[in-house]
């Protein structure tokens, strides 16, 4: 039996029934539009009709919207859709290869037991350090650890004879410098990327992650020995402190 043209026309939407299909409130069904996010609908007498198509925009801009992208950067990624100069499913491919974390590092919560555990050390005064250090914020009886990783390199170099004040200083001067080079290096990457009109970015993209931080390793180690060495030949070693063992007693 052939489907009546009452079944096969699209389905029609009222603003108010849009909002209930979508769960959009109506008022930012009407911002969306007047933002470009979402097109404009059809004007029947005094009724504004919106179809499935409307219905599909506002699930793609909630979800664009869930990945963090403001309204204005949704409207010129939906321009570009429109256009047919980006592939929605690739382009959402590519964004979820964006996201993935480079660090293996995320913050995590820990007793006290699992914090002495984590820092590998009781050592009395410990947890007020890393307090102070701002490695750690207490929460009632658990603790934040904001970065396992660099609360584990700050307690191997305390070990080591460095304070937790020092490791931490050092910590934020690498952060600050490599802040700046990877706003660089990412606009440099995409810059180009976009000029090579490469077919598989989000394959390239992934190549770069391990590469991009083995290169970090590499250039710092080189830059390191390349400032001790001029440290070394310019005498200023001889004025640090040097650990002597003392006499034993007779």
């Amino acid at each position: 039996m052939n489907p009546t043209s009452e079944e096969a026309a699209p389905a029609e939407y009222t603003i108010d029934e849009l909002a209930a299909a979508s769960r959009v409130p109506s008022r930012t069904i009407r911002f969306y539009q007047s933002k470009g996010a979402l097109p404009h609908p059809q004007i029947r007498g005094r009724v504004a009709i919106y179809g499935p198509a409307h219905l599909d925009r506002l699930k793609l801009i909630a979800s664009l919207q869930d990945r963090g992208l403001r309204i204005d950067a949704i409207r010129e990624l939906t321009s570009r859709i429109d256009k047919g100069e980006v592939d929605v499913n690739e382009w959402l491919g590519i964004d979820a290869q964006l996201q993935v974390p480079w660090a293996d590092d995320q913050p995590r919560t820990a007793t006290e037991a699992e914090l002495y555990d984590l820092a590998g050390s009781r050592r009395p005064g410990l947890l007020g350090d890393l307090l102070r250090a701002k490695l750690v914020k207490r929460h009632g009886d658990v603790y934040l650890v904001r970065s396992p990783a660099l609360l584990q390199i700050a307690a191997r170099l305390e070990s080591a004879g460095i304070d937790l004040e020092t490791a931490t200083g050092g910590a934020e001067i690498i952060r600050k410098h490599l802040a700046r080079t990877a706003d660089d290096l990412a606009t440099f990457f995409f810059k180009h990327a976009r000029e090579a009109g490469s077919d598989d970015f989000a394959a390239a993209f992934q190549a770069l992650r391990p590469m991009g931080i083995e290169a970090v390793r590499v250039v710092f180690g080189q830059e390191m020995e390349r400032v001790l060495r001029k440290l070394v030949e310019s005498g200023k070693t001889a004025t640090l402190p040097t650990k002597t063992k003392k006499p034993k007693k007779a």
